[in-house]
């Protein structure tokens, strides 16, 4: 199943793009509505709901003390451990830590072969040394990582909890899961390990990640991401002048690119480009023997993001072979394209059940849903055609990715809930509950 994400043209916090909820049939929107208000009144979602409000203590402790695990991008073990012995001291059927290093935790259900999956990411996008410590002012929280995608991972222990603690029964089984890699040059790993064919059978994903109330994520960004190296001899500035230099050359590739990109990006679907990172040389007096950068594409669209990708392809070796052409001495330059991302896009319609479901349970809270896309770990299940969504873990924050990154645990409990709801909606609630 996982061949490059490139070819396939079916995706805490990312760029996003934000719109209102679309308005089907009224008819439709009673139906889930009704369908909602049914399922929340049944005596032990009633009690789960409550259980999630009276223990956000509980739930604000595992917030505390899984932002002070460092999880660096290719360093999330500990914390992964960690969420493993939390997961079996709450209480699941089994729990492992599969082969990419993804916790999964299974809850079954009452043998229906369906699998809902809930899921928060483990990874952030912090350094190893970087200080996790919180700091408290008011009732403000500070600590890089607290709500993207911390606040995620204590929504999962919360669901869990609040399930067992009203001894509910779902028809599907659920799987608690957190992953790795979701962030960066993690290039969404652990969920795209998690959708590898002979991986478990999921039926429908939710991805927790962030905060808040509102946003229903159902739309995946795509992007590709590259590391371009030129490579060439190098030498001394002035005795080894008319050698081919990879500066040069880079330099010319972006002119070329940026001019291209930018006329292909001002119309058809939303489209972007960015060079992000360049470097190489070893002197201000030395033709560098290497140079390179770090790319940036993403696209709404499947086909487009292709043909960016193929105009930065085209773009880079006419600026390579234009400056080796023009070498008074010496061998010709070397290009090397590294894809170093491939997240892939798609779209589940916002009149799936899966959806409408889960504007109706933002809708039960009295709040408005605002639909979404972005680049999640739902952009994989997003990609194959299977139900998917991302939502937030409740409260407010701001600053994600920065040093100065915050939370509030303003109407924390009611985002859980919400999820609580789209997860049961989804996965069903046995009779004898």
């Amino acid at each position: 199943m996982h061949r490059s994400f490139i070819a396939m043209a079916t995706v805490g916090a990312c760029a996003s793009i934000l719109t209102a909820a679309p308005r089907p049939a009224a008819a439709q929107q009673a139906r889930y509505a009704q369908e909602l208000r049914t399922l929340a009144e049944r005596p032990p979602v009633r009690e789960a709901l409550a259980r999630i409000a009276a223990d956000d203590a509980r739930t604000m402790a595992d917030l505390r003390e899984f932002t002070e695990i460092p999880a660096p991008p290719f360093g999330e073990a500990a914390r992964a451990r960690r969420f493993l012995a939390k997961l079996r001291a709450l209480g699941v059927d089994t729990a492992w830590i599969d082969e990419t290093g993804n916790v999964i935790g299974r809850r079954g259900g009452s043998g229906s072969g369906r699998v809902v999956a809930v899921a928060g990411h483990l990874d952030t996008v912090f350094p190893e040394e970087t200080n996790v410590t919180i700091r408290e002012h008011g009732d403000t929280l500070f600590a890089p990582g607290i709500s993207d995608d911390t606040r995620g991972l204590a929504a999962v222990f919360a669901l869990l909890r609040a399930m067992n603690e009203a001894h509910m029964r779902t028809d599907a089984d659920v799987l608690f899961v957190a992953t790795v890699g979701e962030e960066g040059l993690g290039d969404l790993r652990g969920v795209k390990h998690l959708f590898r064919e002979g991986g478990p059978r999921i039926d429908a994903f939710i991805s927790i990640d962030g905060t808040g109330d509102t946003r229903i994520t159902h739309e995946a960004l795509g992007s590709h991401r590259y590391r371009v190296r030129v490579r060439g001899p190098g030498g001394h500035s002035w005795g080894a002048f008319g050698l081919a230099n990879p500066a040069h050359a880079l330099g010319r590739a972006m002119a070329y690119f940026d001019l291209v990109a930018d006329a292909f990006t001002r119309s058809g679907p939303r489209t972007s480009y960015n060079v992000g990172r360049i470097g190489g040389g070893t002197s201000v007096n030395s033709i560098p023997f290497e140079a390179w950068m770090e790319v940036d594409m993403r696209s709404e669209s499947p086909e487009s993001l292709v043909r960016i990708d193929s105009l930065f392809h085209r773009a880079v070796r006419r600026g390579v072979t234009e400056v080796s052409a023009a070498r008074r001495s010496g061998p010709e330059l070397t290009v090397d394209f590294t894809l170093i991302g491939d997240r892939p896009s798609g779209a589940i319609s916002a009149d799936d059940p899966f959806v409408q479901r889960a504007i109706a349970a933002t809708r039960y809270f009295g709040l408005e849903p605002r639909l979404n896309r972005s680049s999640t770990d739902a952009n994989v299940p997003i990609s194959l055609g299977i139900p998917a969504l991302t939502v937030g873990g409740g409260g407010e924050a701001h600053g994600a990715h920065s040093p100065g990154e915050w939370y509030i645990n303003r109407n924390g409990p009611r985002g859980i809930q919400r999820v609580l709801l789209i997860v049961l909606a989804q996965a069903g609630l046995a009779t004898a509950s």
